[in-house]
């Protein structure tokens, strides 16, 4: 039998409950996501959960952004998401000039050891 994960974000099913989706692929990425995008703070039941990616948004786009980004996704991954993956690397590059970083985070699934990668554009 197949595996089934809740859809993050969550979203309503067929039938009113919450959706869910048997692609682990697909689970793992939205889970990284919503690291990666909750401030801490923002979960009053576990409110230390999330990633200050947020917070380097003020910083200017240069060296020294791209090495706290970099580092703030590492520690907060293998924090949070520890038991299911572990984070290979974290790749941080710019376009200064349109304030956008490329983030690309090399990891492997612990439960059958797939390495997979995740790419993200996000402006600052």
């Amino acid at each position: 039998m197949k595996s089934q994960f809740l859809q993050i974000p969550f979203k309503k099913g067929h039938a009113g409950g919450f959706a869910e989706t048997g692609d682990i692929d697909l689970h793992i990425k939205n889970k990284i996501m919503q690291v990666l995008f909750t401030i801490p703070g923002e979960r009053v039941n576990l409110p230390e959960f999330g990633c200050r990616l947020r917070d380097l948004v003020f910083e200017g786009n240069n060296e020294v952004l791209r090495s706290a980004v970099t580092y703030t996704i590492f520690r907060s991954l293998t924090r949070w998401m520890g038991q299911e993956v572990r984070i290979d690397d974290v790749k941080v590059d710019s376009d200064e000039d349109e304030g956008i970083l490329y983030i690309r985070i090399m990891y492997e699934r612990l439960s059958d050891r797939v390495p997979d990668v995740l790419e993200l554009a996000y402006k600052v």
